[in-house]
């Protein structure tokens, strides 16, 4: 029988992050099903969730891995994903991190016109390009990758100069790529941006695939909606066929999902540790704060892109709806996981999920105020795991020289 939120803290300790890996394995299924064209090559975006749990169920599903690190790549490779599935989506990377991955046998996925230079130069003999379409998307400002105003990609106006390179160099381009965004639940911008894209491919003479990025959303707040995965799966098919027919040759279709595989597979398990209700008066509001053993160093979410994580509660969940503010145990008012919102009201020692962190929680999660990172555990069905054992004070402050 599956293990309760509950007994997973007891057994673990609090704060806990969970990820189901059946969720996952289904995110990763629907989408394939989704896709009709054929080739047709998906990426995990491995930032997301670096968990090598995660990350091999994924990749048991056929999926390679989109990096953006020496890091990530070295992740992928322990993990069993072959150099062939791995395209290292470089951003500003150094002349050392490029001979390292030359060496690795993965492909580099070149975003400004010197990097594809240099890879030319130093013996390499394909590359892909990501450029900039101009067209972004996303949930947020600071995760929209794409447009007049982002360091990403070579803009598409400049395809003569990768052309260029491609003489002067002896390199071959064999990916076209692009990345508008993040938490993207609309298909018809992605539909925009991939006649941009292949307007540039059609252009490049030595293609093996058409990458389209990812950036595929989840609905956080009840009132929002999946992307139409069949209306996305359909258009982009239906992009890519035309695009093949006047290419003259079939090229594989990639994308790059991250958050739609695993935000809502992970949870981030929390317990109330104060309640406080402030006077009712025009100075103090009567606001109550629910304080929690968890912050924002372990979930940064909210605090830096005002996102929206729902939040239940698991021990009382039958208990008088009250508005409150549930805030964390950081040292700066920014720290709050949700203001003025209605909930069962929470009791010390009360269970809380926030819902919906599998993507980008523990990914950017930090030891801030000293603090130590939360364990990782697994659940597939009634087996249970430690992904990711939790941190010590202790072994923090080994790390420094005493």
């Amino acid at each position: 029988m599956p293990p309760t939120p509950h007994d997973l803290v007891a057994r673990f300790g609090s704060p806990l992050y969970v990820y189901d890996l059946a969720v996952v394995r289904a995110r990763a299924r629907a989408l394939k099903d989704a896709i009709t064209w054929r080739p047709f090559q998906p990426l995990y975006a491995v930032k997301a969730n670096p968990c090598p749990a995660v990350v091999k169920t994924i990749a048991a599903e056929g999926f390679g891995i989109d990096a953006v690190s020496p890091g990530e790549v070295a992740l992928a490779l322990r993990c069993g994903v072959p150099a062939a599935k791995v395209l290292y989506t470089e951003n500003n990377m150094t002349d050392a991190e490029q001979a390292e991955a030359l060496a690795q046998g993965v492909l580099i996925n070149c975003g400004s016109l010197d990097r594809l230079e240099r890879v030319g130069r130093a013996g390499g003999k394909e590359a892909s390009v990501r450029f900039n379409p101009d067209v972004g998307a996303g949930a947020h400002e600071k995760i929209c990758t794409a447009g007049p105003l982002t360091k990403f990609g070579v803009h598409y106006t400049q395809v003569d100069q990768v052309l260029a390179i491609e003489r002067a160099t002896g390199i071959n381009v064999v990916g076209c790529h692009m990345h508008i965004g993040s938490g993207i639940l609309d298909a018809d911008v992605y539909a925009k941006a991939m006649t941009v894209i292949f307007d540039v491919a059609a252009k490049l003479p030595n293609l093996r695939f058409v990458d389209v990025g990812g950036g595929i959303g989840i609905p956080y707040r009840a009132d929002q909606r999946h992307v139409d995965l069949r209306a996305l799966g359909a258009k982009a098919s239906e992009l890519m066929s035309a695009f093949c027919t006047r290419y003259g040759r079939p090229l594989e279709l990639r994308l790059e999902p991250g958050r739609f595989l695993v935000a809502e597979a992970g949870t981030l398990l929390t317990t109330v540790t104060s309640v406080k209700t402030n006077p009712d008066t025009a100075e103090a509001k009567g606001r109550t704060y629910v304080g929690c053993d968890t912050g924002f160093n372990h979930l940064v979410r909210v605090a830096m892109y005002d996102a929206y994580h729902r939040i239940d509660n698991l021990s009382h969940p039958e208990a008088a709806p009250r508005e409150v503010d549930v805030v964390g145990n950081i040292c700066e008012s920014g720290d709050v996981f949700a203001r003025a919102r209605t909930l069962p009201m929470p009791q010390l020692g009360d269970l809380l999920a926030l819902r919906d962190a599998g993507a980008y929680g523990m990914a950017m999660a930090s030891t801030y105020n000293t603090r130590p990172l939360p364990a990782e555990v697994v659940v597939d069905g009634d087996d249970v795991r430690v992904a990711r054992p939790r941190t010590s004070v202790d072994a923090l402050l080994d790390a420094y020289v005493w």
